[in-house]
């Protein structure tokens, strides 16, 4: 027999969700396959990291896992150093406003590890299957059973299994452009800053890893236009490395030295999803429901937010409404929709905006970021906005 609530899928959302709805008095399953998560070791590190913002710390914190990941493998982001096409550049600092942090930067693998382990003292029932059909209100798996629940949540990525069989409106949009992930060892320091350029080949970030013993390392996210991206990654790796370690000293200006490559190259796409949250029974959290650009790094706290919002949710419905009532899944569509649409706005608007050749917008943009750089005031606002997603 299920719970009154299942959870469809294993990732860093769905352990979350089925943790957080846990702590709430909430009895949950997980339908998904096995979780694994990749060894690393001293000097290893997974391939894909996030930037954690204070508000998802906060959130990782309540749910007991945040102190239960090495402090070792977690950088505090201090600074921050975005630069324009031209001579724009903005530069914001932990202490402008007044706080310790900006972000951290924490590897999926890592909090993945972690949310395992308390998923799994937690006593949170699991069913190894896959989510493959829906109707009215039931699933069935990949073994063939039919299981029913007040609510099922979607949290099986983007092109999740259960919004496709529930035939939930959703629309995906490709940016043409492929976001390129690898780590760097860096011959200067980062001094915990995170680096970000907007060219016209699309959009670079550095993110400050901790040192190894090879010195300091950064993990490179490279927003790349697909044709560009392809070649790149068809080269072998030895030929790879070496374009992609010129192509990254002209990008950077040198900012933080050469730059050698220290892990394979991935990439994935990158679109702009969006479509409703909700159906009758069902509640999509994560890239199941959104996603944005990643140039403002905040995919995976957009998730988070919606997990927390989620859990209190159904935790303080009415004693007489079930998990998946209409009004109850309404208020998280609601509770969700201005955080969803201002960074989906945010981050496209400024793909857009760099993205434009146009000389009289590439100057104005290029002011903006040189204002923006001299109001003190205004960079508070920015930072304690970021703060809160």
């Amino acid at each position: 027999m299920t719970s009154p609530i299942v959870i469809c899928g294993a990732g860093i959302v769905g352990l979350a969700s089925a943790l957080a709805l846990a702590r709430r008095g909430q009895r949950v399953t997980l339908l998904a396959p096995p979780a694994t998560v990749p060894a690393a070791s001293a000097d290893v590190y997974h391939p894909r990291v996030y930037a954690i913002s204070p508000a998802s710390q906060r959130f990782l914190a309540e749910l007991g896992v945040w102190d239960a990941m090495p402090a070792s493998r977690i950088t505090p982001v201090e600074a921050m150093e975005i630069h324009g096409d031209a001579d724009g550049r903005v530069e914001l600092n932990a202490w402008q406003a007044a706080q310790p942090q900006l972000a951290w930067i924490v590897e999926s693998g890592e909090i993945e590890r972690v949310l395992l382990q308390a998923v799994r003292m937690f006593g949170i029932a699991w069913l190894t299957e896959r989510c493959v059909d829906y109707r009215q209100g039931a699933v069935q798996t990949s073994a063939g059973d039919w299981i029913k629940a007040e609510l099922f949540v979607g949290a099986d990525g983007a092109s999740s299994p259960l919004r496709t069989a529930a035939g939930m409106q959703h629309t995906s949009v490709p940016y043409n452009d492929t976001g390129l992930v690898v780590h760097l060892n860096a011959e200067r320091p980062h001094h915990g800053t995170a680096f970000q350029w907007f060219r016209d080949d699309g959009v670079l970030a550095l993110l400050p890893l901790p040192d190894t013993a090879d010195g300091p390392q950064v993990s490179m996210v490279w927003s790349m236009h697909d044709a560009q991206a392809a070649t790149l990654q068809a080269l072998d790796p030895d030929a790879q490395a070496a374009q992609l370690e010129q192509m990254l000293l002209h990008a950077t200006h040198g900012r933080l030295g050469r730059l050698q490559v220290r892990s394979k190259l991935h990439g994935f796409p990158l679109t702009l999803d969006q479509g409703r949250m909700t159906a009758p029974g069902i509640a999509l959290a994560g890239d199941a429901a959104h996603r944005v650009h990643p140039l403002a790094g905040q995919g995976l706290n957009l998730g988070l937010g919606d997990v927390e919002a989620l859990a209190r949710v159904v935790a303080e419905r009415e004693p007489y409404r079930q998990a998946g009532d209409e009004r109850v899944l309404r208020r998280y569509q609601r509770a969700r929709a201005e955080s969803v649409l201002a960074m989906r706005v945010a981050t496209d608007g400024l793909h857009r905006l760099f993205g434009a050749r146009n000389a009289p917008l590439a100057w104005l943009r290029n002011a903006g970021m040189r204002w923006v750089d001299a109001a003190p005031l205004v960079k508070r606002y920015l930072i304690d906005g970021a703060s809160r997603n």
